[in-house]
């Protein structure tokens, strides 16, 4: 069901890539490299639209900084940032600490495209749309999403034709928000499983009821946290 043309999904994204940036009369993007896969895909795709000299990548890790980073890369460690934060506010919520790390690293992207005249690169895929597995105002703030129509598992489709190293595609996925921490862990289930109860629901709108009678045993879950974080895809609200 989820299976995608990665030539054409390729060709699609890098027309829109370039549309977007001639409609805004803009030459110049910024991007977070967090050293995962769908920073690492986003990249890729950006340097098929624009010429290597107007893409500024920048990698801002809170501990050490990932191994998976090309070596040429920009480093701007946000620990100091986000530290001096934390002990202000005297935090210890390990949700809030990891909103304040993604939205120090969007204040400073944004600053940074003010600096070269650039738009800001969203790596967010549907999946985590969706499930609302995003800061508000941090990892979902953007100017352009390249990535934000495809399910996790079609961004893994993608990589491997891109030609994305094996080291970074064999990652557990994570926001790299504490040691240890991966996605499917806090989740209770795959982005394999949620995709494919993901696409029933909101592509064919299929009842969650229908999806269980399927033999998705964890639809209820994985739509309960849909519903759960649907506020995020609402907000804000206006008159």
């Amino acid at each position: 069901m989820l299976n995608i043309h990665p030539q054409k999904e390729t060709k699609k994204i890098v027309e829109f890539l370039q549309k977007k940036f001639r409609e805004q009369k803009i030459k110049n993007a910024v991007i977070g490299l967090s050293g995962g896969i769908d920073s690492i895909t986003s990249y890729y795709l950006l340097k098929k639209a624009l010429p290597a000299k107007n893409i500024f990548p920048v990698h801002l890790p809170y501990d050490k900084p990932s191994p998976y980073i090309p070596k040429n890369i920009p480093v701007i460690s946000i620990k100091k940032l986000v530290d001096e934060l934390v002990n202000q506010l005297d935090l210890s919520s390990r949700i809030r600490i990891g909103n304040i790390m993604t939205r120090v690293r969007m204040i400073i992207l944004f600053d940074l495209a003010k600096k070269y005249n650039a738009l800001v690169c969203g790596t967010e895929n549907k999946s985590e749309h969706l499930l609302g597995y995003f800061t508000r105002f941090g990892d979902g703030a953007s100017d352009i999403e390249p990535i934000g129509h495809l399910y996790k598992t079609q961004v893994y489709q993608l990589a491997k034709y891109l030609g994305v190293p094996q080291t970074i595609m064999n990652q557990k996925p994570s926001a790299g928000l504490w040691s240890g921490q991966t996605d499917e862990t806090e989740f209770g289930f795959t982005y394999e499983e949620a995709d494919q109860v993901l696409f029933l629901h909101f592509d064919t709108k299929m009842s969650t009821e229908k999806i269980i009678k399927m033999g998705y045993k964890n639809a209820k879950k994985i739509m309960r946290h849909v519903k759960k974080n649907e506020f995020k895809r609402k907000t804000p609200y206006y008159v």
